[in-house]
């Protein structure tokens, strides 16, 4: 079955499947359990604030069948913003048809657009090879840098 997909930034409407997805997400990536109350407030509370982020979701037929983040980097170096890419999901039924490769063309078409944007990054599970190769064909490079952190609380 071949569906038009359109891509668009996301509304509050969109919280609920959002939400979903990420803890989807969690689990298929990283065996992570999401407490529901949590990202359900995490995700509202982007709309609520749009310093920190913006969602984009791919939907065909009124159905959000994909979505990610983009969060955002001030770069002194370069004298903008990097969009770091996040919680990127394609439904299981929706998947290897290209709705990402979309959602980063849209995004793309954003950010060189807005003028101000420098870069876009994002991370990846070093074991996940498939999106890892999904990356390197649009046009994405691997850095030099290694990811450390430390989560408080």
């Amino acid at each position: 079955m071949n569906h038009e997909i359109n891509i668009r930034k996301a509304l509050l409407k969109d919280a609920k499947i959002i939400a979903k997805f990420n803890s989807a997400m969690a689990l298929e990536t990283e065996g992570k359990c999401l407490k529901e109350e949590i990202i359900s407030a995490g995700v509202e509370n982007l709309f609520k604030h749009p310093e920190y982020g913006f969602y984009i979701v791919a939907e065909t037929e009124k159905r959000v069948v994909g979505c990610l983040l983009i969060t955002y980097e001030w770069s002194d170096w370069r004298n903008g913003l990097i969009w770091w890419i996040q919680s990127v999901y394609t439904h299981p039924e929706f998947r290897r048809r290209g709705i990402y490769r979309q959602m980063y063309s849209y995004i793309k078409t954003m950010a060189l657009s807005a003028k101000n944007i420098c870069g876009i990054r994002l991370y990846v599970e070093k074991e996940n090879t498939t999106a890892q190769s999904t990356y390197k064909n649009l046009g994405m490079i691997e850095t030099v840098y290694n990811m450390y952190e430390e989560m408080l609380a």
